[in-house]
This record gives C-alpha cells, structure tokens and sequence, in this order.
C-alpha cells in the first residue's frame, strides 16, 4: 500500500485539534484507505482499539444504521464520558440526515471526529451552515506523480513511468491492476465513470437525459485545458443535432460534475484588474485514465494540454487557489493564490526548445510587473533561471 503522505500529515496536524476533519473526493481515489491508515497510527501510538469507532455505510453490515437517530444511540452507548475517542464514518452522505449526526457528535468534547464523503454536497446546505467555522475539509485526488513512481519501486526510469502516468489512471486500484499486468483497468475505470455519472449525479439529481450529460462530459474531456463557456459548448454541441441542449440545463450539469468531483475548475481571472471573471473556465479531468472511457484518449497525444492537468492537480496538492490567468491580451497557464496573500504564476509547454513557443510562453511573463515567482514548466532538461523567470524539469518539479 502506498502511504499516503501528504494527506497523512495534515491529519496528524489536525488531530484532536476542535474540528470536525471532512475528507472528500471522487470515488476509489482512497478516502477510506488513507482513514484506515491513519487508524492504524493512532493503534501504533497506543490508542486503544475500543476508543476508535470505524463505520463504512457502504458495507452491507452497516445498512441498518443509515437512521441518524437509531445511529447516534449506537455510537454514544459505546462512549465512556470519561475517555477519549476517535470515530470514522466512512461516506456518512448515506445516513439519513446525516447533517444532524455530525453536528450532534461534534457537540461532544471527548470526540475526534473525521467524516468523509463523495461528492461536495456533503459540505454544501445545512451541514454548512450548522457548522460554519468548525470543519475544515481535506479534497483528496488519485496519485500524485511522486505516490506513483512510489507504486513502482523496481522502476528508476522516470521519464518512462511519467509517459505513462500521463496516458493512463492514477487511481489506487488502477495501478495495482496495471502493474499485474491485468487488462482489467478499462473495466474498472468504466464502473467508476458509470458509479459517477448515474448513481452520484443522474438518480440524485433525477435527470431524464442522461446521454446529455455524456454528451457534455466528453466534450470537457476533450477540452482539458482550453477555456470553455456554457454558450460555446451549447453551440458545439447543439451543431448538426436534433437534440438541442439549453444554456440553462448546462450549466446546472456542470455544477454537477464539478460537486462529484470527476470535473475541476480553473475559473478565469484578470491578473491587472486583479479580479475574478464571470466567462470562460477551463475544466481538468481527475484522472486522465477517464478520457480513455470517452474513447478519446489516444497515446501520445495531446501531450501538452494532459501536462497542463497534471501541473494543475499538482499546484492544488500544494495548497492554495488555482485560476487561469488574463492579463490584457496574454493568458498565464496557472495564478495561484497563496494563503499568505502570496501569488505565483505558472506557464506549462512539453518543450520550448523552439525560439516561437519560447518566446510566447515567457513574453506573457514579461508584461507582469509584480515580484511574485514566476515559473516555466516544461520536459526540457535544463533548471535555468532567465531573468527571474525560473525554467524547471516539470518531473523534477512533481519529485520534490
């Protein structure tokens, strides 16, 4: 099993800490795996196995406690008062009111309570609101490049491993069938699109259309990195068809696939104006694996802008707000917007060993007059600084 370290440290920060620790993500990206861990930490620190209460409501077992009423009584007649105790409720979205459950829980102060969830609605409505202030939420992705040269530890060739992260899925499951050389990834990719796309957004949202939704989600895949609109996605799609799709109605699938998390956003934002802009986003997909259900992943191609997803979910691994950035007439790759107020900019190309994309890539730069670091990822083999501007090996830069 491949520790999960980045995410495991944050825990430890946060443990015992008052607050209620949310952990979501897409399905199958690990969430119960990294709470297994960490459960297993806690046991190795000398946590009693009767002070940790862990419940998966997707086990068979546990369905008869999807009331939160006749749950809570469960989990309090297990509760010493006098004792500390850690409890894990592994997707509590499918606890009726589950809302009530966690805040009734949090009320009790020898409690350490960590939830996790698949889609962002756990955090949206009435849990938001009755717990302003007293979560904080940990949004967990598939394996980053550095957990997946991990997975192949009788490798040491880098660039080979990273032709294949950025063709095939980084899911957990994914690699594990991958490096048995099982050729069942594509049917394991196919039931989490399919888990995704009707159980957490066609049934819960009760859509009458869903090969509109298809529709849209393979345009998006098809559209990793470059800026899309609700209008210009209605007009491609809309074109030579007999099925018309409505702004309207694509704009509420887009919140849909962004909430289950299959789909981010990069929305767009005006570096001089110093302001966030309402038209146009670029969308990533959480596993480039996924495109290849589309049936438009093809080897090889398309290199610079899967480079450009993978650089995204990277920049959101380190923390902070990731948009894509406009400043007049030139677009910067990535604006990240640190907690300390601090900012950094990104540009990504696979070379600019020709003097044309080189010279589009740091021009854009060049009209920033702010301070901030300013970075060129690229597949290139030099480290050089040009002129403030810091050029890097983009698998150096994921290694660190």
């Amino acid at each position: 099993m491949i520790e999960r370290t980045t995410y495991l440290k944050m825990l430890r920060q946060l443990k015992d800490q008052n607050l209620i620790k949310v952990i979501t993500g897409i399905r199958r990206c690990g969430k119960s795996t990294l709470l297994e861990a960490f459960k297993n930490e806690l046991l190795s620190e000398g946590v009693s196995s009767e002070n940790i209460l862990f419940l998966n409501f997707e086990e068979r077992e546990n369905l008869h406690l999807t009331n939160w009423t006749v749950l809570y009584d469960e989990i309090i007649e297990k509760v010493n008062p006098q004792k500390k105790y850690y409890i894990f409720l592994d997707e509590v979205q499918l606890v009726d009111n589950f809302e009530n459950l966690v805040n009734s829980l949090f009320t009790k102060k020898n409690i350490d309570l960590y939830v996790t969830g698949s889609n962002a609605y756990l955090l949206s409505g009435e849990l938001a609101t009755l717990l302003t202030g007293r979560y904080i939420n940990l949004n967990l992705h598939p394996y980053s490049f550095k957990e997946y040269v991990s997975a192949y530890k009788d490798d040491k060739n880098t660039d080979r491993l990273f032709r294949k992260y950025i063709n095939e899925s980084c899911f957990p499951e994914a690699v594990t069938l991958s490096q048995n050389g099982d050729n069942l990834v594509n049917d394991y990719l196919q039931s989490i699109y399919d888990t995704v796309i009707i159980k957490d957004i066609a049934k819960r949202h009760n859509l009458r259309n869903v090969h509109n939704l298809h529709r849209i989600v393979s345009f998006l895949f098809d559209s990793v990195g470059s800026f899309v609109s609700p209008t210009n996605i209605a007009a491609k799609l809309n074109h030579n068809s007999q099925k018309k799709i409505s702004h309207n109605t694509i704009i509420k699938y887009l919140d849909f696939l962004t909430q289950s998390f299959i789909l981010y956003a990069a929305p767009r934002y005006d570096i001089k104006g110093k302001e966030l802009l309402t038209t146009n986003e670029k969308y990533y997909v959480v596993d480039l694996g996924l495109k290849s259900i589309t049936s438009t992943n093809n080897y090889d191609k398309d290199l610079g802008h899967k480079l450009e997803n993978v650089v995204f979910f990277e920049l959101l691994r380190r923390g902070g707000k990731v948009y894509a950035g406009k400043h007049n007439d030139s677009e910067i790759d990535f604006v990240v917007q640190k907690a300390n107020n601090e900012r950094e900019y990104y540009q990504v190309a696979f070379t600019v060993n020709d003097e044309k994309t080189y010279n589009r890539e740091v021009s854009a730069f060049d009209k920033i007059k702010d301070n901030y670091p300013k970075f060129l990822l690229t597949l290139d083999f030099d480290n050089t600084n040009i002129n403030g501007i810091q050029k890097t090996n983009v698998i150096d830069w994921l290694l660190e």
